[in-house]
């Protein structure tokens, strides 16, 4: 590296923080720390008719829920602040001032309603308005105005834009270091729009500035930049500044079908889009968020990591310390990700089973807050039975409520089993349970299977009815870890209840 790095995130504060704008903040900070860099944060807020609060604060918490929260910030280490753009107004007038004198860019008086007045020309002849070379002469701009006609106007409050002026018949040669050499043809590129007449750089202009003032070292950014390239290439041309090395990162496709992945495909299929949750102050709508679905930061960064890169293995979990040390931009994919909610959810999968039972006892805790319940199980103990079949926390209550709560009603289909023998028999099994001491798990199987082979007795026809009697259904962990942690008297009370039931109801 020929400067040491610097790399930025930029998001605007319009909303929720979507899933591919954590994607290009998480790729961001692998680079930085995989080359001993700064990640830094940077507020993108002129549009100020786009604003909407407390998605500033979104984004904070929620790279921070992540674990790639920024080394510099609003309000943190701020070497080269402020990191709002909002704040930094003073500073573009001066670029933009520059590019004027320097001839890079000009003045355009042109209204809005004449400007779509030629765009109504051109569609009329079956063609597309461009501002650009062929015609920025023959519009409202200072290129046609002597500079005394230009000062007046400005001076008596008249608004304006100020444009960059292409150049023409020029072929750009850029390399991207995802994408590789490109070329683009600068006859084909609009003057597009630097300061406004609010007052305000438009997203062009603050972004090179600010890059540049900031030290930024490469730029890593979505896709849909890729168009602006050229002319932010052309910017620091015209500034006369060495510009960083770009790279346009792939798209995060739907599921299913074609097309970026949008709200609306999650809402469809039922997965979050937000890392957490967003309320719209508008609405009031209620967007999902993974945080509150109970995914795992360490899942989502694992997730969305291999959403277009991989280190060339078959390796699927990695570490936030392993992705920073195996990261690299050349194993990027130029091709579009699809976004595969499942396979989201087998992440979490994993990351759970890794959890520690304590931890995920006391996460379990809040359903019996929730539900009002008390008990005095082992929760920890019942947690590293179930966990295995869980994806998520919320998981374990379906998986584990018969530990809490009797059953009520018996599975159907389990009831087969039931035969007209079956009372008899589960009452001499737990007269041979009840004399276990002490009743634990591997103790009570041994006497009960020991009796069942000194009678002759098929353990289908105690182990499936002892089964339906304590849990309500043939599901669960092993049986007599089960009837240990329900202790004596709960499974005595519940064999009776099964007994008498299912007598009533066979």
């Amino acid at each position: 590296m020929s400067r040491p790095v610097r790399v930025r995130f930029a998001p605007s504060p319009t909303g929720p923080l979507h899933i591919g704008g954590v994607r290009t903040a998480l790729f961001n900070y692998l680079f930085a720390k995989k080359h001993k860099g700064t990640f830094y944060l940077r507020i993108e807020d002129t549009d100020q008719n786009r604003f909407v609060a407390g998605a500033e604060s979104y984004i904070f918490e929620a790279l921070e829920w992540l674990g790639i929260a920024p080394d510099e910030t609003v309000g943190k280490n701020e070497k080269f602040g402020p990191y709002r753009q909002s704040e930094r107004k003073s500073l573009y007038k001066q670029y933009a001032d520059q590019l004027i004198q320097s001839g890079w860019a000009y003045y355009a008086f042109d209204t809005a309603e004449a400007l779509d007045n030629h765009r109504k020309e051109h569609e009329n002849l079956g063609k597309t308005f461009i501002y650009n070379w062929h015609n920025r002469e023959k519009l409202d701009t200072s290129l046609v105005l002597t500079v005394e006609e230009t000062e007046n106007r400005i001076a008596s409050g008249e608004a304006y834009v100020i444009r960059f002026k292409t150049p023409v018949n020029q072929i750009l040669e850029l390399h991207d270091s995802i994408r590789g050499d490109l070329k683009f043809d600068t006859n084909l590129l609009d003057d597009k729009v630097l300061f406004k007449s609010d007052g305000m750089p438009t997203y062009h202009l603050a972004n090179i500035v600010d890059d540049h003032l900031m030290e930024t070292s490469h730029v890593i950014r979505g896709e849909e930049w890729l168009p602006s390239l050229p002319l932010h290439h052309l910017l620091y041309h015209a500034f006369g500044w060495e510009a960083p090395e770009f790279a346009h990162l792939p798209l995060i496709l739907k599921p299913i079908g074609n097309g970026k992945l949008s709200k609306r495909d999650g809402d469809k299929m039922g997965f979050p889009i937000f890392p957490l949750n967003w309320t719209d102050s508008v609405t009031g709508e209620i967007s999902s968020g993974y945080r509150e679905k109970g995914y795992f930061p360490e899942a989502v960064i694992n997730f969305l990591a291999l959403l277009g890169w991989n280190d060339g293995s078959e390796q699927e979990l990695f570490s936030l310390e392993e992705l920073c040390q195996k990261f690299d931009l050349n194993r990027v994919h130029k091709s579009g990700a699809k976004f595969d909610p499942e396979k989201n959810k087998w992440f979490n999968h994993q990351y759970l089973q890794q959890q520690n039972d304590e931890n995920l006892a006391a996460l379990f805790t809040k359903s019996f807050e929730e539900k009002g319940i008390q008990t005095n199980l082992d929760l920890k103990r019942i947690v590293g039975m179930i966990k295995e079949r869980a994806h998520f926390v919320s998981d374990f209550w379906d998986l584990a409520d018969y530990f809490f709560i009797a059953p009520a009603l018996y599975e159907e289909k389990a009831l087969k089993n039931w035969k007209n023998d079956t009372p008899a028999l589960l009452s001499q099994a737990f007269t041979v349970l009840s004399n276990v001491e002490p009743f634990e798990s591997l103790l009570l199987e041994n006497e009960l299977k020991a009796w069942m082979v000194a009678h002759e007795i098929g353990m289908g026809k105690i182990m499936q009815p002892l089964r339906l009697s304590l849990v309500g259904a043939l599901k669960g962990p092993h049986l007599f870890d089960i009837i240990e942690l329900l202790g004596k008297e709960e499974v005595g009370k519940r064999i009776t209840k099964a007994i008498e039931t299912i007598e009533i109801n066979p």
